[in-house]
């Protein structure tokens, strides 16, 4: 208990860190610290899958850490400055793209989250999808104006595209939760430079979403899409709930998930960035078909009938 609560408010401790500063070496301490405290909650249950997780995670985070440090001393050394927000040097631009879209997880480096995701339990992965999220999304929103957007648009569509076609064809929640993250990513980032108080709400509500959905498939101990076929008899009013929140992070119209997508959508089309509004509302559909079949095995699939693909 004293190992775990000096964990997780080292975890505070960093994300605060972070947020609150103005100075890039604080920040990027703010990002080690974090890096640090979360990796002992990964590789607690000492299974080889989340020892390989937590080496992982370092590897990565420590990559984008240093990128993030080499980014800003980048700048510092052509133009004298050490505040975020004054982030001008082009080549320390494209450096911080790409450290922060390494740390989240965007296209095209995303390819450590699913497994991560996959190595640790549901309340860890819950804290990678939502808390280690908040401090790069932070530093993209501060930056946000000095970043080249037609670059961060790029990264978007991918990472939506990516998330909504490598989601279709799993069966373990926790992998399925990790594209469903990487398609969000995409959504805030492609917004960001237009209009980043957007993205922030963007973020805020799918933390919201995010933690119902993992709260609940934690409490009925779904790992995997044949165990939640099974939970309706047990859990059905949670199940019921469990739908309601993954028709919302699939952002369908009466749901709160709706939202931001819509306000997205407005912003970019008075961008004049029609094409790429489509594009990022049509690769949601991909999206949308795995929430369906996850609402779907939840809540329409009985136990003695159960299959693994949706009855065509």
């Amino acid at each position: 208990p004293q190992a775990k609560l000096i964990f997780t408010l080292s975890l505070l401790l960093g994300t605060t860190i972070t947020i609150s500063s103005n100075h890039w070496v604080m920040a990027w301490a703010g990002l080690e610290i974090n890096t640090l405290a979360i990796l002992p909650l990964i590789s607690k249950s000492h299974h080889p899958r989340a020892i390989e997780a937590a080496t992982k995670y370092f590897l990565t985070q420590a990559t984008a850490s240093a990128l993030v440090l080499f980014s800003s001393m980048n700048n510092a050394w052509y133009t004298g400055q050490w505040d975020i927000t004054q982030l001008t040097h082009p080549m320390s631009c494209l450096i911080l793209t790409s450290a922060l879209a390494m740390k989240l997880g965007l296209a095209p480096f995303h390819f450590w989250f699913p497994e991560v995701l996959q190595g640790s339990s549901l309340t860890t992965g819950l804290l990678l999808s939502t808390a280690m999220k908040f401090p790069p999304i932070t530093l993209l929103y501060m930056t946000s104006h000095s970043l080249n957007p037609t670059i961060l648009t790029y990264m978007a569509i991918i990472s939506t595209a990516l998330g909504g076609w490598m989601g279709l064809n799993q069966t373990q929640t926790r992998k399925i939760l990790a594209f469903s993250s990487i398609t969000h990513l995409g959504w805030m980032t492609i917004i960001v430079s237009y209009s980043p108080k957007l993205t922030l709400l963007n973020f805020y509500l799918y933390i919201l979403m995010t933690t119902a959905t993992f709260l609940a498939l934690n409490t009925i101990k779904a790992t995997k899409l044949s165990t939640l076929m099974t939970t309706w008899a047990k859990t059905p009013s949670l199940n019921a709930m469990l739908l309601l929140t993954l028709l919302s992070l699939a952002g369908l119209p009466p749901l709160t998930g709706f939202l931001p997508k819509w306000l997205i959508i407005q912003e970019l089309t008075k961008q004049d960035m029609s094409l790429a509004a489509t594009t990022i509302s049509l690769l949601s559909l991909l999206g949308l078909f795995f929430y369906l079949r996850l609402a779907y095995c939840a809540t329409i699939t009985l136990p003695p009938h159960t299959t693994n693909h949706m009855k065509q």
